[in-house]
């Protein structure tokens, strides 16, 4: 299989999860509302984060460098779908400004208004949060917000050991 058609079925795959991120938060706003619709499915998406987060430990507290290369060695599908940019890397942190996203892009051709695609930007980016955590670094993760271009920016920081 060519790597075109790999990254055309990975493709199809983050936008049946951004789908999935969809109903599952108008399912739950549905019952317990909007604002706890976000928090819990945040908190969740976190979670799973954290599992990520346990690969990235050895990097902790300060390597930054390394961190930057093993993350972005494990974006799906590589730099292709995020494209992420590094605008800093240094010892007091790194910058990453994900130029594209796949979950947005779904949502956006699903009709999604643009006040709740944020929301579920801020949901989706919770994974980022819990990843760089329990990896054991700082991060400020800003995510995408109606009128900006791009998607998430990633400021991730030495942990509070360094």
């Amino acid at each position: 299989m060519d790597a075109e058609r790999l990254l055309t079925q990975l493709r199809a795959q983050i936008a049946n999860r951004a789908l999935f991120y969809l109903a599952a938060y108008d399912a739950l706003a549905d019952e317990i509302g909007a604002a706890r619709a976000e928090a819990v499915l945040t908190r969740a998406v976190r979670l799973r984060g954290r599992a990520a987060g346990e690969g990235l430990r050895r990097f902790a507290p300060a390597d930054l460098a390394g961190l930057k290369d093993a993350f972005l060695g494990s974006l799906p599908g590589g730099e292709a779908l995020f494209r992420p940019e590094v605008r800093r890397c240094d010892a007091t942190a790194l910058e990453i400004r994900m130029t594209a996203c796949p979950l947005k892009q779904a949502w956006q051709e699903a009709g999604v208004p643009a006040g709740k695609c944020a929301t579920l930007c801020r949901i989706a980016g919770a994974v980022d949060l819990g990843t760089f955590e329990e990896a054991g670094f700082g991060i400020e993760n800003r995510t995408w917000r109606p009128g900006q271009e791009g998607c998430c920016n990633l400021t991730i920081t030495p942990g509070p050991s360094a």
